[in-house]
């Protein structure tokens, strides 16, 4: 018999141009409300990749995964059902645009996120720490040319 257990996911807080990539859904649960960029991992796909294929999908960025920041799994953080979400801190490059089931794009810096879809909240408040660290050698960087 096979095994019953949560679907798998993926999100990315994905660093572009300075601040984080925020998409507003597109459809429900959450409709028109901003999310981290991520969704379903597919058979035979690797977290990974699927962090790297969503971002692409959603925000039109090609992604570096800097980290892992964490695995999220509370069975109530998304309606639909429980899913486990395997989390990334990434750095974006490309040009920003919506696609797939993202409504649009947005950049926001770190004290202005607003009121995010499913536990979105508390995976950027949990990766506060990581994200400033890298808007910082982003900063460096940008300094030292």
């Amino acid at each position: 018999m096979k095994p019953v257990t949560p679907l798998l996911t993926v999100d990315a807080l994905i660093i572009f141009k300075g601040k984080l990539v925020l998409i507003r859904r597109k459809n429900p649960p959450f409709k028109d409300q901003f999310a981290l960029p991520g969704g379903f991992v597919e058979i035979g796909e690797t977290v990974e990749t699927a962090a790297s294929r969503e971002a692409k999908e959603e925000t039109g960025l090609d992604i570096n995964i800097v980290k892992l920041l964490g695995v999220y799994s509370n069975p109530s953080r998304d309606p639909r059902g429980h899913t486990v979400s395997v989390c990334f801190l990434a750095k974006g490059n490309g040009n920003l645009k919506a696609g797939s089931d993202a409504k649009d794009t947005w950049l926001f810096s770190l004290n202005e996120i607003p009121e995010l879809a499913f536990d979105h909240n508390k995976i950027v408040e949990d990766a506060r720490s990581d994200i400033n660290g890298i808007l910082s050698e982003m900063q460096e960087h940008d300094d030292a040319r």
